[in-house]
């Protein structure tokens, strides 16, 4: 387990977090099994790519801010334990809170400067795009004019325009060009054939409906974090205070700790979710869950039309409308990590 999930799973001890039930295992249509076996190496590649960035980048940034506390905690304990005093015991050791002080100092200096260096961020978001793009591709493929010759290899930009920073994805375009052959071949006839558009429209609902859980999830869980930091910044804050109202009658070091860490520790916490942006993060995910019920809702519709065969047009506009959502999504996910450079808190 990554070291941001440690964290926040430690934050989250006795939360109650609502899940939905898991969603049915999509079941592919016959003729695309072997577009989703074309792209399933370049996909896995791509997702363990980002898994292993995006696991660095975000263990990184949490680790930089709760180190940072960390230090302004090795600063102020010697003089809470009475250790910088010529008449302590232990006083010959008091050195070794500088150089733990300077040891975790060295350490959020390295993790900013090999993030940075070595791109933690840059590398999870052109990963995380690739594997998105790549994961869809099988159901984009119907959605293609095979008929007519190809003017562009990317078969996102022949249906969509999914922004600007995607269309650099080269990855992608060396893909679709690889296995349009595949999907020339497989998908040849493929609306006149009603087995498949029943399979097809499926298919998609149960990816559709895994989405809207996997989104649902994110939103409980972003909320409920949200709701334990805030909880806990009060009591920081409550402690601070009184720690303050207490040092005008006892002259203590040890109340001097709790007023000088506490709020270094409160600070870290919330810049820390701020970096994440937990909030809106819950937010968009909770508008997700919401707004994927009515892609579904409208596939349904679509394929009610007209029988159990559907409306092939009404059909391809609702599938299309619901990928377009996705891409949606994850355009803007992008915009909203990209500026979070890691911070030298």
């Amino acid at each position: 387990m990554a070291l941001h999930q440690t964290i926040q799973r430690l934050l989250l001890i006795g939360a109650h977090i609502e899940s939905l039930p898991p969603a049915p295992e999509p079941e592919a249509p016959d003729r695309l099994k072997p577009l989703i076996e074309a792209t399933a190496d370049s996909h896995r590649r791509f997702d363990e790519r980002a898994i292993y960035y995006g696991h660095r980048y975000r263990s990184g940034f949490w680790g930089i801010y709760l180190l940072s506390a960390i230090a302004v905690l090795c600063a102020v304990l010697p003089l809470a334990l009475g250790w910088d005093s010529a008449s302590h015991l232990l006083h010959p050791y008091a050195g070794l809170w500088a150089i733990a002080e300077v040891a975790v100092i060295g350490t959020v200096s390295t993790i900013y400067w090999r993030g940075h260096r070595r791109d933690w961020q840059g590398q999870w978001l052109r990963a995380r795009t690739t594997a998105e793009l790549s994961w869809y591709l099988p159901m984009v493929a119907p959605l293609l004019d095979l008929a007519a010759p190809a003017t562009e290899a990317n078969w996102y930009l022949r249906v969509f325009d999914p922004g600007q920073h995607l269309r650099g994805a080269d990855d992608i375009a060396a893909l679709c060009a690889r296995t349009e052959p595949v999907a020339r071949r497989q998908l040849a006839g493929a609306w006149e054939d009603p087995a498949f558009i029943a399979s097809y429209s499926r298919w998609t609902i149960d990816i559709l409906e895994q989405q809207r859980r996997y989104h649902h999830r994110v939103a409980m869980r972003q909320h409920a974090l949200l709701h334990r930091v805030h909880r806990i910044n009060i009591v920081l804050f409550t402690l601070t205070a009184l720690g303050a109202l207490l040092h005008l009658a006892i002259h203590t070091l040890w109340l001097s700790l709790i007023t000088t860490f506490f709020p270094a520790l409160g600070a870290s916490l919330h810049g820390a979710l701020a970096q994440s942006e937990a909030y809106r993060l819950g937010a968009t995910s909770e508008r997700l869950v919401a707004e994927l019920e009515g892609a579904i809702k409208r596939i349904h519709t679509a394929i009610d039309a007209n029988g159990p065969t559907g409306d092939g047009a009404a059909l391809k506009a609702a599938i299309e409308a619901a990928l377009a959502l996705i891409l949606e999504e994850h355009q803007d996910w992008h915009l909203l990590v990209r500026p979070h450079h890691l911070p030298l808190a």
